[in-house]
C-alpha cells in the first residue's frame, strides 16, 4: 500500500516545523540567563558587567533577580574588587554573608534563607 502526499502538505509541515524550531530557540535563550539569589540578612549591591555594559543593582533580602547575563559577565559584590564573580548564562547563583554561592541543580540548589540541612532531608 503506498500512500501520497499532495505538495502543498509537504510546504505546511516545513512551515510548522520551521515556526516550531524558532519557538524553542526563543525559549532556549531566555531560559539561558543566569539568576541570583540574596539569601543573606542584608540587601546587597551588586556591580553587573557584560560586555561593554555595567549596571548596578540592589538586591533586597530573599529576592531573585533573573535574566542576568545572557552569555557570560562579571558580578562585583558591594564594590569590592576582590570579590568578583564569573558567570555563565546558564549558572544560577546564591549571595549569602558577602560571598556568592554556585547554586548545584544536583542536589535542588541552595536551601531558603532559615532553613536547616535536616529540614530539606526530611521533605
Amino acid at each position: 500500500m503506498t500512500f501520497c502526499r499532495d505538495r502543498r502538505s509537504g510546504r505546511f509541515d516545513l512551515r510548522v516545523m520551521a515556526a516550531g524550531a524558532i519557538a524553542v530557540l526563543l525559549t532556549t535563550s531566555a531560559a539561558s540567563a543566569a539568576t541570583i539569589t540574596n539569601r543573606g540578612d542584608k540587601e546587597v549591591k551588586l556591580t553587573i558587567t557584560e560586555d561593554t555594559s555595567v549596571q548596578d543593582e540592589v538586591l533586597p533580602v530573599g529576592k531573585v533577580i533573573g535574566g542576568v547575563c545572557q552569555k557570560s559577565c562579571i558580578i562585583r559584590l558591594s564594590d569590592n574588587a576582590s570579590d568578583e564573580y564569573e558567570l555563565d548564562g546558564s549558572d544560577s547563583v546564591s549571595v549569602e554573608g558577602g560571598f556568592l554561592y554556585y547554586d548545584s541543580p544536583v542536589n535542588g540548589g541552595a536551601p531558603p534563607v532559615g532553613s536547616t540541612s535536616e529540614e530539606r532531608e526530611r521533605h
